[in-house]
């Protein structure tokens, strides 16, 4: 760029290049992007990253509005909910100006701030990216494992705490994958995991606090490149629990926390098809599994013979068993029902009682509980019209207390209202759509409409409260979250039906939502957008390859689009874990299933929609060289002159930027463009 002149509209190279396909030979000149080390492709990613800033630069001004919109709704020094673990009560706060969170304790409710545990801005000092992985604090509270990855590629170092001191020992875990972890019941021991080559979490180890990580020793690895392995303690404190899961099948392994050297004792044989998970009731295992259950049911174990369950909890075709959670009296149970979250209360004498939610649909679930023998049970809620509480429930008198609101200043939370409605896919399926927009905009076939999906692994998500949307809503934009199949909201069958060779569902459940806010008068047919991120980003660019003309704007978050090329790459991270949910391109009818939908395969010659697509270089769960491959093809076929937008993060991962503010400022950026191409803002 030179003067004011405009960058020029990037326009990568092309290479040569076939795959070898069970469908035939297929051509890909942008496959070079793969190679990272290659200057033209930093290049290239640096070249989109220029223009990107220049399309956005005439619209800085709303930028930064909706950032200060998003700020004010936000109280920025606030505290959590105090949390009692053993003799103390832990607390998380932000303070004004400041990015990430800070952990502290004290040893009673009203005095939770008084000790500092953590304060991660002081950690994140001087990098450009942070995350912290976990904050697992010792049996007997004197130390704190906490973990940070501080490049986004999901690689931890874990270090451990003294709390009362202030300052780290000597102890450091270089290398480790995920915030799964556990300790003895003496605090002696700490079990962490580390990946495999593909980044797969696939080995237990665990270290003996005090001596350096070459001692560490192997507990468990499984060689089986489809299962992930976690690791982590129950609530009673009783056990540490071992699992190894693939997208279709599990097995357990059980070590008493009390003899953390002992060998891992076998839950149940793996078989293929059989999932379950394990907790401990004080006196037995309780088993949550689909067992000759589609929609799994919770069975009992004695704890020296876990494999002989007995049932407790029956089978409910179509209501979604997603969890359970063991307490001294009773169990509570997390369900889908109707398309809707929910839980329920199991006593040992057999009482069952089903807890209360809000008017509009929500999400509820658990919200910080660290007691195994206890009454009390906290539990948080929210709906699209009404911000997170955190509600402390009486188990055995239903007494409900108001724990906290979550505040949101320069709110009127009466000018936003909620409603389910229903599409009907082509086959005839009913499918669910949350639809949220403010009192005074008209349902007449006038606004503009943000569509956004998912519809993968199972992954249900309930409808939530978001502020950032406020800046939506207020300029008359109305907000839908479909609930297509693939996602678990109405049960087992809703996601088989949307994997594998019925895939296409996911998308044309998705499609047949945007024509019915179209058709009932939410949005117009020339303002709907789409949106959707990861797996979500594949929904995205499956929709507007077979359907361009149905949208006005996508936004593709990290999108997982050059899916037939990475799932035949089993050298790729989380391909062979993946073939499970979508299948192998290498042979049929995969190849051909998948072909028939894959977005950067089907990018043709066509009127696209404006397209805002974001990437992470380091981003070890969906490579930058997807989107950036993608954008490339887009750039190639577009025959409109709608925007093709996209920005990769230099420093970052899979979540996009770190750190509240930044992360405030990145959405400010995507809703501008969402706002200025569906005609709600003028366009620059």
């Amino acid at each position: 760029m030179t003067g004011n002149q405009p960058p020029a509209v990037p326009a990568a190279k092309r290479v040569p290049h076939s795959w070898d396909r069970p469908t035939g030979a297929a051509q890909d000149h942008y496959a070079w992007l793969r190679d990272r080390e290659d200057p033209d492709t930093i290049g290239y990613l640096e070249a989109e990253n220029t223009f990107a800033d220049s399309w956005f630069a005439p619209y800085a001004d709303t930028v930064e509005a909706i950032y200060e919109e998003i700020r004010s709704r936000v109280q920025e020094t606030d505290d959590s909910p105090p949390v009692r673990d053993g003799d103390w009560w832990y607390q998380r706060r932000t303070e004004e100006g400041k990015a990430y969170s800070i952990h502290t304790r004290g040893r009673s409710a009203e005095t939770a701030g008084e000790q500092l545990v953590l304060d991660t801005n002081a950690e994140a000092d001087g990098h450009e990216f942070f995350s912290l992985g976990m904050l697992n604090v010792s049996p007997d509270h004197t130390l704190a494992a906490w973990s940070a990855d501080t490049d986004g590629s999901e690689r931890y170092t874990v270090r451990f705490r003294d709390v009362a001191a202030g300052t780290d020992i000597d102890d450091v875990l270089e290398g480790t994958k995920s915030g799964a972890s556990a300790w003895s019941a003496d605090g002696s021991w700490f079990f962490y995991m580390l990946p495999d080559a593909t980044e797969r979490p696939y080995r237990v180890m665990r270290h003996r606090m005090g001596t350096p990580q070459a001692d560490d020793v192997e507990v468990y690895t499984d060689d089986d490149e489809r299962f992930f392995v976690g690791v982590g303690t129950t609530l009673s404190e009783g056990w540490i629990v071992i699992s190894s899961q693939s997208k279709i099948t599990a097995e357990s392994w059980l070590l008493p926390a009390d003899d953390p050297t002992a060998e891992p004792v076998l839950v149940r044989a793996r078989e293929t098809g059989v999932e379950y998970d394990v907790d401990d009731w004080g006196d037995q295992l309780v088993v949550h599994t689909n067992l000759d259950a589609e929609d799994f049911r919770v069975m009992t174990a004695p704890h020296d013979a876990p494999g002989e369950w007995t049932e407790l909890e029956p089978h409910q075709p179509g209501q979604r068993i997603t969890g359970v959670a063991p307490f001294a009296g009773h169990l509570v149970i997390h369900e889908w029902h109707d398309a809707q979250p929910r839980m329920r209360l199991l006593f040992r004498d057999g009482t069952r009682r089903v807890l209360p939610g809000l008017d509009a649909p929500h999400s509820i679930g658990f919200a910080g509980n660290r007691t195994w023998d206890t009454d009390v049970l906290r539990v948080g809620m929210q709906s699209m019209v009404d911000p997170h509480r955190i509600v402390d429930i009486d188990v055995r008198t239903g007494e409900q207390t108001l724990v906290k609101q979550h505040p949101t200043p320069n709110v009127d939370l009466g000018d936003y209202t909620a409603d389910r409605i229903w599409a009907t896919a082509e086959d005839g399926t009913r499918v669910p759509v949350d639809v949220v927009r403010h009192v005074g905009t008209p349902v007449d076939g006038s606004a503009a409409c943000l569509l956004y999906g998912y519809g993968s692994y199972e992954h249900s998500i309930p409808p939530s409260f978001s502020v950032a949307r406020l800046s939506l809503l207020d300029r008359g934009m109305t907000y839908a979250l479909v609930h297509p199949r693939g996602g678990g909201e109405g049960g087992r069958r809703w996601y088989l039906d949307g994997k594998l060779l019925a895939k296409r569902n996911t998308f044309t459940d998705t499609l047949a939502a945007a024509d019915h806010l179209v058709e009932t008068g939410w949005s117009a047919p020339d303002r709907l957008a789409i949106r959707g991120g990861s797996a979500g980003g594949l929904l995205v660019g499956a929709c507007i390859t077979m359907r361009p003309d149905r949208f006005a704007t996508a936004v593709a978050d990290v999108p997982f689009v050059d899916i037939v090329t990475t799932m035949s790459d089993p050298t790729l991270p989380l391909t062979v874990t993946e073939w499970e949910e979508w299948g192998d391109p290498r042979e049929e009818p995969y190849a051909s299933y998948m072909l028939s939908y894959s977005p950067y395969d089907n990018t043709v010659a066509a009127d696209y929609p404006a397209i805002y697509v974001t990437a992470g270089l380091n981003d070890p769960r969906v490579s930058y060289h997807e989107p950036a491959k993608w954008v490339a093809r887009l750039r190639e076929m577009h025959t409109g002159t709608r925007p093709i937008v996209m920005k990769t993060e230099m420093g970052a991962g899979h979540g996009g930027p770190s750190g509240r503010y930044e992360a405030w400022r990145d959405e400010a950026r995507t809703l501008a463009f969402l706002l200025s191409t569906t005609g709600v803002i003028d366009r620059a």
